[in-house]
């Protein structure tokens, strides 16, 4: 029988992406191998609980949402991940996965929407950006830069003009939390008419720093 590291799973609004504001069941996968500076959920890198794939779908069918987002950590660090993917598609449910980007993604299935981080240098781990994942992405796919300074920022604009993504891919620029403001990260994109989508952490803005939201 299938069965993953469950660190938590709650019901939420979507606090990123395309989806944000949506109410969204969350599943966090316990492990990662990164360590990015400004990781949000180091208490995911351990702990947690094994559940069988079957009690995982029990458990959220209570909640009344299509939405569904599978996070971490890094999810697909747990090989049985794309097993968990594909059982929630196959289920009905519209399902996202957030991923570093540091992990090959080809076996995902394509039904989900890949919110794929692309590393920054000033997240620490910029040489784990795994560039084979690009083409592997789609129409409706999203890809996350967190920018921590404007060096981070202009970065960016140079791997953006530089690689080559799938038309219907959008790019978010989110601000890092403690780094970079909201209004200086849309003044840059502004200053610049970078076509990207803006992003802040909706959660955090509601609920502050915590589990569970």
């Amino acid at each position: 029988m299938t069965s993953l590291r469950i660190f938590e799973i709650f019901y939420s609004l979507q606090g990123e992406s395309s989806r944000v504001g949506l109410p969204t069941i969350f599943i966090r996968l316990v492990g990662c191998p990164l360590r990015c500076g400004y990781c949000d959920t180091e208490y995911a890198f351990k702990g947690g609980s094994v559940m069988p794939l079957e009690q995982i779908m029990a458990q959220i069918a209570v909640y009344d949402t299509p939405y569904v987002c599978v996070t971490g950590g890094e999810p697909l660090a747990q090989k049985a991940c794309i097993e968990l993917l594909t059982k929630l598609a196959d289920t009905g449910y519209q399902v996202s996965l957030e991923t570093s980007g540091a992990i090959d993604i080809a076996a995902v299935d394509k039904r989900v929407k890949v919110v794929m981080d692309i590393k920054t240098p000033g997240s620490g781990e910029v040489e784990k950006n795994r560039w084979e994942n690009l083409p592997l992405l789609k129409a409706g796919d999203e890809v996350k830069w967190v920018i921590c300074s404007r060096e981070d920022y202009d970065w960016a604009k140079q791997v953006l003009q530089k690689e080559t993504f799938p038309a219907g891919c959008d790019q978010l620029f989110s601000p890092s939390f403690h780094d970079v403001s909201g209004d200086t990260l849309a003044s840059w994109i502004l200053q610049d008419h970078l076509k990207v989508r803006m992003q802040l952490q909706l959660h955090k803005i509601l609920w502050g720093e915590k589990q569970g939201v």
